[in-house]
């Protein structure tokens, strides 16, 4: 994973550990697909919490770090929002709809990334 994208993945985790998200998860893809180097995974407990987290990771990473997302899809729906920064794509899920597409299973040949030390370091930014 590049260092930017690292930094990215970081300073989204922060952000959906501090509005309690559950379940974050950080894949490295970086050598198994092209369309990213990681995929932050995390879920709400309801369509209003789903839609809360995505917009505290957009709202933060914007005023605080001038990062914009790429494109943001399924904010309607609430079910599945999904925010692409390019390198990293979040993807915030209610638990039904996480268990349902299990992306963890998906992209197994990934590596997992352990977030605890973007939770307990926080000058990596």
């Amino acid at each position: 994973m590049t260092a930017n994208a690292k930094n990215i993945a970081a300073l989204v985790v922060r952000s959906l550990d501090k509005h309690k998200a559950r379940d974050i998860r950080v894949i490295d893809v970086e050598d198994v697909t092209s369309i990213c180097d990681c995929f932050v995974i995390a879920h709400g407990n309801s369509s209003t919490q789903v839609r809360a987290l995505s917009d505290y990771v957009e709202k933060e990473l914007k005023e605080q770090h001038g990062i914009d997302p790429l494109r943001t899809e399924g904010y309607q729906s609430s079910s599945w929002v999904l925010v692409d920064y390019g390198e990293v794509i979040v993807h915030v899920f209610n638990e039904e709809t996480r268990g349902f597409y299990d992306l963890e299973r998906l992209w197994k040949d990934g590596t997992d990334v352990d977030i605890a030390e973007f939770i307990d370091n926080e000058e990596t930014t």
